[in-house]
């Protein structure tokens, strides 16, 4: 146990510069450059300002929020969401709950174009959840995040994920390909 405890630990502080809680100012900003994000995929949303607003502005114990500013423009630069799902653990004697993060969406510097800065953020996200007391931090393998998934050693899950949607026409495409992440 000692061993993958000193294999998994995380500094103690984060690298992105400027990172701090998204607040509700950042919501014109955020909106661009995760719309800019989002059109690498050919299937991702297209969020407006108000959609931002109600998905991804932190809430207290709920949905954890957190932009980078460029330290010479003030104007943020990145941006990365996890929200919380706990789980209650049924039949041990010591552990009553497992409190686990779910990476939602994320927009890195350079549109992530850059892999190594990708896993620093997304590092950030692993230390700031960690400092919450977050017991587990999930993501799936959409978007970009076969960049960090190793490096930053997340274990392979038992299953696939797969969309259904109705209405709409859609070839099949690669987990790379989507930028659709459901709650």
């Amino acid at each position: 146990m000692a061993n993958l405890i000193r294999r998994n630990k995380l500094p103690d502080t984060t690298s992105t510069p400027g990172l701090r809680p998204m607040q509700e100012a950042d919501i014109p900003q955020v909106t661009t450059l995760l719309n800019q994000f989002m059109k690498k995929f050919p299937l991702a949303p297209y969020f407006s300002d108000a959609e931002v607003r109600h998905w991804l502005l932190p809430v207290p114990g709920v949905m954890f929020s957190y932009v980078g500013l460029n330290p010479k423009t003030g104007k943020v630069s990145d941006f990365f969401a996890f929200y919380s799902l706990p789980s209650t653990v049924i039949g041990h004697p010591v552990h009553k709950h497992l409190n686990a993060a779910y990476l939602f969406y994320y927009a890195p510097k350079g549109l992530g174009e850059d892999p190594k800065h990708t896993t620093d953020l997304l590092r950030d996200a692993l230390i700031l959840a960690h400092k919450e007391k977050f017991d587990v931090f999930n993501c799936l393998n959409l978007m970009q995040n076969s960049v960090f998934l190793d490096e930053l050693k997340f274990g392979r899950g038992d299953g696939d994920l797969h969309y259904y949607l109705y209405n709409y026409r859609c070839k099949e495409l690669k987990p790379e390909e989507v930028g659709l992440v459901l709650l």
